[in-house]
């Protein structure tokens, strides 16, 4: 046995923990693979063995025939005559099996670089086999290891003794790696399929922050807060419901930690990904309210059977209930297994569109315009006699997209409207002139 065949075995037994009897097991089959290549007629013996003394070195084939008498020997690879068999072994008999040694001479050197790439083959097998022992039942928890190279958009990543693979469906948008950065993954999967064993990890998964919550807030470690829901989008955002088991526990705050101590190491280790906590209810209306925050809801209508929620919030509450990009009220949903449907609150405007009617009903019919064109008039701000015959004909003429006399129509009936009550103004100033 070679040097480096020696150190092959050191190698896998003690970096990647096979068992050295697999390894030698692994050797053994490796050169009596070679020696059916090297050896004429070798394919056609049926029974070989190799054996691997690790100590001193040293490798022989052994070849397994069946005794037969010497007039009926046919097969010279796998039958040997009588007469030859009782001269190794004198109380053998026809129908028999005795081993010979039919290693060539120098056959370990010789045979090294043809074993190797069969041992290496088997060695991987062997460490696969070993992987799915090992990890298949670590599905679920958060593992570390260190990026080793990438395969397209796929990142290898060193778990110590074995490889993990984090597929590009499973990495998190933004965020970038260097061969030799240190990060911490959820193990999403262990499969054993065609290509052998894969483990496959996670950083996108709700899971990695479920993992991360229960590693950092004792109270959910010790079951007194649960984790009742994770709705997440990576790379942006993410709400998690807890509920508290004791009354005495403030589930909120016993996840965000004194000054937001606990919250603040989950969301750096998920890098800046903004991390909504709010309390769990068993209440449609009461989780929305909590899961649309800050908005604050005008009503919320609830529909047990189509689980649906409709909450109407104001004009200057709608952004934030909506989110960016419909991130807030998507995240709702998915949180509360509902379809939350958020929409403006239209009362005051629909107040304002009457109270407007109104006064350009009553303003079209001073100026015998149609109401129409009175509303238009009251929204660029003509709402009374008054306050129009100080607007300027080319004004009205562009506001309204009206011809210039119909403008100047306009401005003589608010001007016929105005002046009786001016002049009577004037007449009530004279009077109380008289009676000083």
């Amino acid at each position: 046995m070679t040097n480096d065949i020696v150190a092959l075995i050191e190698y896998y037994e003690k970096e990647k923990g096979i068992d050295r009897n697999k390894i030698v097991a692994a050797l053994e089959f490796s050169f009596v693979s070679a020696y059916r290549k090297m050896v004429p007629g070798a394919d056609a013996i049926e029974t070989l063995r190799a054996d691997v003394d690790t100590k001193k070195g040293t490798t022989k084939i052994f070849a397994s025939l069946s005794v037969v008498a010497d007039e009926e020997q046919q097969d010279k690879f796998n039958e040997v005559p009588f007469s030859l068999a009782q001269k190794k072994d004198p109380s053998v008999e026809i129908g028999g099996t005795l081993e010979f040694n039919v290693t060539p001479k120098d056959f370990g050197r010789i045979a090294v670089q043809t074993a190797k790439q069969t041992m290496m083959q088997r060695l991987r097998q062997a460490e696969k086999e070993m992987i799915y022992e090992e990890f298949k039942d670590r599905a679920g928890d958060i593992v570390s290891g260190t990026v080793r190279r990438f395969e397209r958009n796929d990142v290898m990543i060193d778990l110590g003794k074995f490889e993990g693979i984090m597929p590009n469906r499973e990495r998190v948008q933004g965020e970038d790696y260097n061969i030799g950065d240190r990060i911490r993954c959820y193990v999403l999967a262990v499969e054993n399929e065609g290509r052998g064993p894969e483990i496959i990890l996670s950083r996108s998964h709700p899971n990695f922050v479920r993992r991360l919550f229960e590693a950092e807030v004792n109270e959910i470690s010790d079951h007194t807060v649960d984790i009742r829901a994770i709705a997440r989008e990576a790379g942006f955002r993410t709400k998690v419901a807890v509920f508290s088991n004791d009354p005495k526990v403030d589930p909120v705050g016993a996840c965000v930690g004194m000054r937001g101590a606990r919250v603040k190491n989950i969301v750096r280790e998920l890098n800046n990904e903004k991390v909504d906590i709010i309390r769990w209810s068993e209440d449609p209306a009461e989780l929305v309210r909590e899961a649309l925050k800050p908005a604050e809801l005008i009503s919320i209508t609830v529909n047990e059977e189509s689980k649906v929620v409709l909450v109407t919030v104001s004009e200057e509450d709608l952004s934030k209930a909506i989110g960016r990009k419909g991130q807030n009220a998507r995240l709702s949903s998915r949180l509360m297994n509902w379809d939350v449907q958020v929409r403006k609150d239209e009362t005051k405007e629909e107040q304002f569109k009457e109270k407007i009617g109104g006064v350009a009903h009553s303003l079209g019919e001073q100026l015998g315009i149609t109401d129409e064109l009175a509303e238009k008039l009251t929204l660029i701000g003509g709402v009374s006699a008054e306050m129009i015959v100080d607007m300027p004909a080319e004004f009205l003429t562009g506001a309204l997209e009206i011809s210039t006399e119909e403008a100047e129509n306009i401005l003589t009936r608010a001007n016929a409207i105005v002046a009786p009550e001016e002049e009577t103004d004037s007449e009530d100033d004279t009077t109380l002139a008289t009676q000083d």
